[in-house]
């Protein structure tokens, strides 16, 4: 750490240069470091932001050891998610990772085991726990004006097809969290229990690389307050229907539904407990609601990237658009990630918020491959 900012390097330079504008504005980040494994995207990127070569490497391994690097943000592929995450702690590095923490249940004590030892912070880097939607919806949650909590449903639709090949027969519910988290992190609880199911298949090729041949895959999930069920459920091939990230909250005085078609608008659901005699049931009020935008909590030199804005209003060289991903979510997830290192505290989502988030899932398919067993959750936080 140098003048009490950081030095990230981030690792996977695809979906890893969405987040590379907001850590070079963040007022908190000394320097950036890109590592990827193609030396081509590297120099293009840098020649896009006009950055030297001290900006990347291809040597991984020359990272860990550098003494001046604080963070490591990871943005690779699936397999590698858990077993760089623990290279990185057992390094010393603060680690983020992208979604799934990991592939196996083992995998996720191994992250969980390697942050503890290492005395670093680990960050689930979950874009929808950082939505507008998400945030919306909490905000309203908190004031108490949705009531208790009766019913909560998510999925996750994506149509992966022509994706790189390690995603080809992906077992559905084994990448649950764009779905599931926001539920979980709403109601402030952990599952205990998750019954799944699968439906549909897919064709024989696609079935080879992770043995699953379901099309979709759903699951029951039940809280440990013992109250409260989140439904969820994923596609990755064979169903028609457009991409989608959402959430569906059931409250007792107000209920939110997530848009059907992309671009539409959300609907809000509000319970009037006045009956009239000739009537049964209470009054249902239904509206259109217009999500607000949240970067008022962001430094405003990074809030300007929950839109699509211009990486620099001043130099024409740096006029390109960037930001807006994920509802909003990356610069919020950037700045927790590098304000809980500087203020040593835990971030938000954790390892052990992860390895909920992302057990629950790998149970539902195991269910699912059995036909409908009932799995119970590990207590990560006891591990």
């Amino acid at each position: 750490m140098k003048n009490g900012k950081l030095t990230v390097a981030i690792v996977g330079m695809g979906f890893g240069s969405c987040f590379l504008p907001i850590y070079l504005k963040h007022p908190d980040v000394e320097h950036v470091i890109m590592v990827d494994t193609n030396p081509d995207q590297l120099k293009a990127l840098a020649d896009m932001y006009l950055l030297d070569e001290s900006y990347y490497t291809t040597d991984f391994e020359a990272v860990l050891q550098n003494p001046d690097v604080d963070a490591v943000h990871l943005v690779i592929p699936p397999a590698l998610h858990a077993p760089m995450s623990v290279q990185v702690l057992n390094a010393g590095k603060h680690c983020a990772c992208t979604i799934p923490m990991g592939m196996s249940m083992k995998e996720l004590e191994d992250v969980i085991k390697a942050r503890k030892a290492s005395g670093k912070h680990y960050m689930f880097m979950e874009t929808s726990v950082y939505t507008r939607e998400y945030l919306y919806v909490k905000e309203l949650y908190e004031s108490g004006a949705m009531g208790k909590l009766q019913y909560m449903r998510c999925a996750h639709y994506q149509d992966m097809e022509g994706w790189p090949s390690y995603w080809d027969g992906f077992p559905p519910l084994a990448h649950p969290t764009h779905a599931i988290g926001p539920c979980f992190a709403l109601a402030g609880q952990r599952p205990v229990s998750v019954f799944g199911r699968g439906s549909g298949k897919v064709r024989p090729e696609l079935e080879k690389q992770y043995g699953c041949p379901f099309a979709f895959e759903s699951a029951l999930v039940a809280l440990e307050d013992g109250e409260t069920t989140v439904e969820m459920e994923r596609f990755l091939y064979h169903v028609a229907r457009g991409y989608s990230e959402c959430f569906n909250i059931y409250g007792e005085n107000k209920s939110f539904e997530w848009d059907q078609l992309n671009g539409d608008k959300h609907v809000m659901f509000s319970r009037d407990l006045v009956w009239e005699n000739e009537n049964r049931g209470g009054k249902i009020d239904e509206e259109y609601v217009q999500v607000p935008d949240y970067a008022h909590l962001l430094p405003d030199v990074i809030g300007r990237f929950t839109y699509e804005v211009a990486y620099d209003e001043v130099n024409p060289h740096l006029s390109f658009k960037q930001g807006g991903g994920h509802g909003g979510s990356h610069p919020h997830l950037v700045h927790e990630f590098v304000t809980s290192i500087l203020e040593d505290r835990t971030p938000f989502p954790s390892d052990i918020d992860a390895a909920y988030w992302t057990g629950v899932g790998l149970l539902a398919h195991e269910s699912a491959m059995e036909g409908g067993t009932v799995k119970s959750l590990p207590k990560y936080e006891e591990l």
